[in-house]
């Protein structure tokens, strides 16, 4: 059984109303912050939603008594995984109009579209209530408490600016440059400043530096709870990305941070599907794969996003396979992979290719709403390692938890960084090769690690990051890096909105700011929009 942090009785953490200046959004707080914090008790309750806030909608089961009143509603990582797939090659959304996805699907959105709005939102509510447990947390609020306390409570704090870094970073990552509020500004009447992408990165850097040394090591974290290697994760994508924030050349941080969380005890699981099933949460922690996930729960975490969004997404009873066969009650009929992605695969010798493809076309010809094309994907499972169904969908949501950060992604983080700067290209070999040998696909050479394939360097990463990592919400970062999300170096179907594909514009390299917000806050502007 789960052993759950994410108790959603939060102690004094009543639900927000929705605003167009989520900034200065703070908990409506009906004890008010003086009460609850003077209880050492409530500062795990807190914290608990500063986490839940990732993946839950609201203080009720699936998201009733909603935190925000939003566009759709939806959690923050159903936004997320949007945002980093819906206009990629590896997902195709076949119900566009009613999930109102469009925009996001063919790159054509606008500072109007509501899953923009609904990320916005989400993300800074993330980080407001990070703020809000920040300004209660100093050295001089916790200072009548016990020594034990304050030891406990400090290691809560920087696990709270872990998460607000980690909200940070896709604000940066999905807008480029965003409004900055930490706790001072709570209770203020400034309206918050327009920072530079460079700017946010530069700040996250140092709380992630500095947070990370004060949170546990694989050896003593708690189910469910980041340990440092999560903070060390976030920093090695941070830096391997930086040039497209502005901030210069960081690849050698990049290994630095991919080394010490390959150094830190965790092992890379031999059976892939088992990363993305009920039982999931048995391979979190030292000598697992996953370093931090967040946490699903049917019982005390219920989301209709995340990972239940997925799960019951990916199936379609009227062409695919039976929703049983995934543990699932019944089919939302959504998603399909684009034909561009399982073309990458070896698909008799790679457990990694996980598609269902009887009576389906690879290519979706007909169009991303024709459900006969695009290859069905049964990466997510509701059911345990023995086949058992681990709860009812329909009523409960699923019980898998979404890995956030995994070693795989370590490995192939400090090879593309050791490939683009022409070092420890022996060690980068190994490791792709020993990630290859674990999911039984083919080893590969060293000039595959540095080869230039069409007009695209170092391609060979931005096809494994594919086979590895597809469905885990970084595509998109993956293509922008690569200089291949809106240019025509690599088109695929429906990309611009046209079968064959074609480039956009690169301002969709980067979302806008909600015109909400622009009204709101006259601080804030979006450039190209």
């Amino acid at each position: 059984m789960k052993k759950i942090l994410y108790t959603l009785l939060v102690v004094g953490m009543a639900s927000f109303s929705a605003c167009t200046d989520d900034l200065n959004q703070y908990p409506n707080i009906e004890e008010t912050s003086e009460s609850v914090y003077a209880n050492p008790d409530n500062y795990i309750s807190a914290l608990a939603k500063c986490y839940a806030s990732f993946v839950t909608a609201g203080q009720g089961k699936g998201g009733e008594d909603p935190d925000l009143s939003s566009n759709n509603g939806y959690d923050y990582m159903r936004c997320y995984f949007n945002m980093q797939e819906a206009g990629t090659d590896e997902i195709g959304s076949t119900w566009i109009e009613g999930d109102n996805i469009g925009n996001l699907t063919f790159l054509t959105w606008d500072a109007q579209d509501p899953w923009v709005a609904d990320m916005y939102y989400r993300s800074y509510y993330s980080i407001s209530l990070c703020n809000e447990f920040l300004k209660n947390s100093t050295d001089s609020k916790i200072a009548g408490f016990t020594e034990a306390q304050q030891t406990a409570i400090r290691t809560f704090r920087a696990e709270a600016r872990f998460l607000r870094a980690l909200a940070y970073f896709h604000a940066m990552d999905l807008f480029g440059s965003v409004p900055f509020a930490d706790e001072n500004l709570i209770g203020s009447a400034a309206l918050p400043e327009r920072w530079e992408a460079a700017e946010i990165f530069e700040f996250i850097e140092t709380e992630l530096i500095e947070c990370s040394a004060e949170m546990t090591d694989a050896d003593h974290t708690d189910y469910g709870r980041a340990p440092r290697a999560a903070a060390w994760m976030l920093l090695a994508r941070m830096y391997l990305n930086a040039a497209t924030y502005n901030a210069g050349d960081h690849y050698s941080e990049c290994m630095t941070y991919s080394q010490k969380v390959m150094d830190e005890g965790y092992m890379l699981e031999p059976e892939y599907a088992k990363l993305f099933n009920a039982d999931n949460h048995q391979r979190v922690g030292k000598g697992q794969e996953i370093i931090f996930p967040l946490v699903v729960d049917s019982r005390n975490v219920v989301s209709w996003g995340a990972t239940t969004y997925l799960a019951c997404g990916q199936v379609d009873t009227d062409y695919g396979p039976a929703a049983a066969t995934t543990g699932i009650a019944n089919a939302w009929s959504m998603f399909r992979i684009r034909g561009e992605v399982p073309a990458l695969f070896d698909m008799d010798n790679d457990d990694r290719a996980m598609f269902y493809t009887d009576g389906q076309d690879q290519y979706m010809d007909g169009g991303v709403s024709d459900r006969t094309g695009g290859y069905f994907v049964t990466k997510w499972s509701n059911l345990t390692d023995d086949g058992s169904v681990a709860s009812n969908t329909e009523n409960d949501g699923v019980d898998i938890d979404f890995p956030l950060f995994r070693l795989a992604d370590a490995y192939l983080m400090y090879a593309e960084a050791a490939a683009r700067t022409n070092t420890n290209l022996t060690e980068a070999l190994s490791y792709v090769n020993e990630l290859r040998n674990h999911r039984n696909a083919a080893q590969v050479a060293q000039e595959d690690l540095t080869a230039t394939v069409g007009a695209i360097p170092y391609k060979f990463f931005l096809d494994e990051r594919a086979r590895e990592l597809y469905w885990e919400a970084v595509r998109r970062t993956d293509l922008v890096r690569f200089d291949s999300f809106t240019t025509d170096k690599y088109v695929w179907q429906w990309k611009g909105g046209v079968q064959d594909g074609k480039a956009v514009d690169n301002k969709y390299n980067l979302y806008p700011i909600p015109a909400t917000e622009l009204s709101a806050n006259p601080n804030l502007w979006n450039d190209n929009y």
